[in-house]
């Protein structure tokens, strides 16, 4: 079993979101309750964080600079040159009760994020499609929790979990109209430690998912089978993503949310960057194109 180690000793309220972002050689993360964006440059050893006006839920480069985020109740381009914000589409104003959650770009560079109803924890969220000329779409409703969203590498397979369920399935993804087809049980975790959280994947076809409360990151091969498993020291991983500049390490967020003071004292470091290299590469992610 491999172990990451500490990157960045930051102790996040919730950290989340992570991408490595090559136009700046930067690791990108939020921490959601922290209301803070956070860097790394991993090669100078320099990091900083952005304080926020409301809550980045997840986030994603765009192709002309700048950021596309998922905040908690719309999505809005961002430029932390200027730290200008401008609101593109509401996020289910009908729905007080939910908030975006997890989200990434597909391979043609269209933001697809997913909701979580952080009141009742009910199944009445949703995962959309924000296109770059800022349509909005549904993909799929009924969502209590959503996380995993990743895209396989040709971009015909969009993995997702709807985390409560324990399982990721794998829809089909139409590349040219970002339309979801039909999905399949991809990886049945009920019975691993933890709860399917963020993920990403690798160059050889494999899905990396951090488990909430799991204390751990797996790795879950083309079949379905875990086939490798990375040792977070603290409770909550929460996200991952490959980065550096062969995009060779694994950078994993965590989280100190729903924590006790006691826990915390036990585990100072949670909320903490963790980093490993697990031995294969990342693929890089495609920028938004709006």
């Amino acid at each position: 079993m491999t172990i990451a180690d500490l990157a960045l000793d930051c102790r996040n309220a919730h950290g989340e979101g992570i991408l490595w972002n090559p136009a700046d050689g930067r690791v990108w993360w939020t921490d959601i309750d922290g209301r803070r964006l956070w860097w790394l440059d991993p090669e100078a050893g320099r990091s900083d964080s952005i304080a926020m006006p409301d809550r980045v839920c997840c986030f994603a480069p765009r192709a002309t600079g700048g950021f596309v985020l998922a905040l908690a109740d719309r999505f809005a381009l961002f430029d932390p040159a200027t730290e200008a914000l401008e609101t593109v589409a509401p996020f289910e104003p009908e729905n007080p009760d939910t908030r975006l959650n997890d989200g990434r770009t597909d391979r043609q560079g269209r933001f697809v994020a997913g909701g979580m109803n952080e009141v009742t924890g009910a199944a009445s969220s949703s995962v959309v499609r924000l296109d770059p000329d800022g349509t909005v779409t549904t993909l799929i409703a009924g969502v209590a929790c959503a996380n995993s969203t990743c895209f396989s590498a040709d971009g015909r397979t969009m993995f997702f979990a709807d985390s409560p369920q324990r399982t990721i399935r794998a829809y089909h993804y139409d590349p040219a109209t970002g339309a979801l087809g039909g999905a399949r049980l991809f990886a049945d975790l009920r019975s691993e430690a933890g709860v399917p959280d963020g993920a990403c994947v690798d160059a050889e076809g494999g899905v990396w998912s951090a488990a909430w409360q799991g204390r751990r990151v797996v790795r879950i091969a083309p079949d379905g089978r875990i086939d490798a498993e990375i040792a977070v020291p603290v409770e909550r991983p929460t996200c991952c993503a490959f980065g550096g500049a062969g995009l060779d390490t694994l950078f994993i967020t965590t989280s100190r949310q729903g924590a006790s003071a006691a826990q915390i004292a036990a585990e100072p470091l949670s909320g903490s960057l963790f980093a490993c290299r697990p031995g294969v590469r990342g693929l890089a992610d495609a920028p938004f194109a709006g």
